[in-house]
């Protein structure tokens, strides 16, 4: 079945709504503790807030402009996802990075996300489609000014979007917090990475809402093994820098 030819419509404002894309009801995207949770969930990913580094409540509010509430149930959330570590007298700290983890982590994603990405092809509207690659609208500009943070949350956006547009819920809430842990290791390939090397990921990414908006879905599981750099027809070891 051929792909669709898809046209960004998107505005230049990048959401991140990883939060809502979760299918988690109680975090709608207007609640001040999804915003918070959201921006910790960046600078973590960003390593602005550092492996091992502990994580004090009334200064993380003073950073986001945040009230406590919504700092603890962010932080709340991030334990559950095993991206910050809670203990009593100790206090919060950011978790280690750990490359057992990534690895256990990234198979459990190669089994995963390729299903989500059929499961959306069947599942998922025109609409969905079209916000998956919209999410690239202003990917271009981010590749050529080497703006991190931004291809950081468009990444996270669309592996979100496509996690939910597969129908299965279950399947999501598994599947984000795995992209999250993932996306912390990713951060370190992008240095070196030339103008070209982001252009060519970007577009496997549109690819991938492309096929999906086809409702091709083994076109969609091979085009999101490729994202996970696993050929198809012969899975290989997993790759540490898979985005």
């Amino acid at each position: 079945m051929a792909s669709p030819s898809l046209k960004s419509t998107a505005g230049r404002t990048l959401v991140l709504d990883v939060a809502n894309s979760s299918g988690l009801e109680d975090w709608s995207p207007e609640l001040q503790k999804t915003k918070v949770y959201e921006r910790i969930l960046l600078d973590l990913i960003l390593g602005d807030l550092a492996a091992g580094s502990r994580l004090d409540e009334q200064s993380l509010a003073a950073r986001y402009g945040a009230g406590l509430a919504g700092v603890r149930d962010a932080l709340g959330r991030l334990a559950l996802e095993g991206l910050v570590m809670r203990r009593a007298r100790s206090g919060t700290t950011v978790a280690p990075l750990d490359l057992v983890e990534l690895r256990q982590g990234y198979e459990a994603r190669v089994l995963i996300e390729p299903h989500c990405a059929a499961l959306a092809a069947r599942n998922a509207s025109k609409a969905d489609a079209q916000a998956m690659y919209d999410v690239f609208a202003d990917g271009e500009e981010a590749a050529r000014t080497c703006d991190l943070p931004a291809l950081v949350a468009m990444d996270l956006r669309f592996h979100a979007l496509v996690a939910r547009g597969s129908g299965n819920l279950a399947l999501a809430r598994i599947l984000i917090p795995l992209q999250h842990k993932a996306a912390r290791f990713w951060v370190f390939s992008f240095n070196g990475a030339t103008e070209q090397e982001l252009l060519d990921e970007i577009e496997e990414h549109r690819q991938v809402a492309r096929v999906i908006a086809g409702g091709d879905a083994d076109a969609s599981r091979a085009a999101m093994l490729r994202i996970l750099n696993v050929q198809p027809e012969a899975q290989t070891r997993p790759h540490v820098g898979a985005a």
